[in-house]
């Protein structure tokens, strides 16, 4: 199994706990129940520990897919912006969420505040989740492109092609 396998295989995690998580704190507020705002904050925190792994290994598959065919460092690029961004917003949301879950908890008055800034920040790391993973999904699905990655990315093999002669 090598870093690009590994990237696969733990990327998917990160990009779907925010969902789930976000999914079980409505249902926590709908039913005021404390129990399931808990479960969702551990899902939030299992997704930004999942980020780790996901980010980690993003450097290893990026040399891996460099070498491949149709593949650029144009649109790597900007997958691997957009993931940073991603992954310190998911470690935030799993701070927050820590102290989300000790002070539902403990009862504390800031409790509320807690789940009300962490559904606000779950649903920007959600959106910013589908950019990470489209761009990842570029990467290597032209399909799913749209035509200007697609002109960028002819244009760059075009200009280190005239390089080359």
């Amino acid at each position: 199994m090598n870093e690009a396998h590994l990237h696969l295989t733990f990327n998917h995690l990160p990009l779907i706990a925010p969902i789930i998580a976000l999914l079980v704190m409505i249902g926590g507020v709908l039913f005021k129940s404390d129990v399931i705002k808990r479960t969702a904050y551990a899902v939030f925190i299992l997704g930004a520990i999942m980020t780790i792994p996901a980010f980690v290994s993003g450097e290893g598959a990026e040399e891996i897919a460099e070498e491949l065919p149709g593949v650029t460092h144009h649109i790597i690029h900007e997958h691997e912006e957009v993931a940073e961004t991603f992954a310190l917003l998911s470690y935030l949301l799993g701070v927050l969420s820590l102290i989300g879950i000790w002070s539902n908890w403990k009862g504390k008055s800031l409790s509320k505040v807690s789940t009300y800034v962490t559904v606000l920040l779950s649903i920007i790391v959600i959106f910013l989740g589908k950019q990470v993973g489209t761009s990842g999904g570029e990467i290597r699905h032209t399909e799913i492109r749209d035509s200007y990655s697609v002109d960028i990315d002819e244009d760059e093999d075009h200009d280190e092609h005239e390089h080359e002669d």
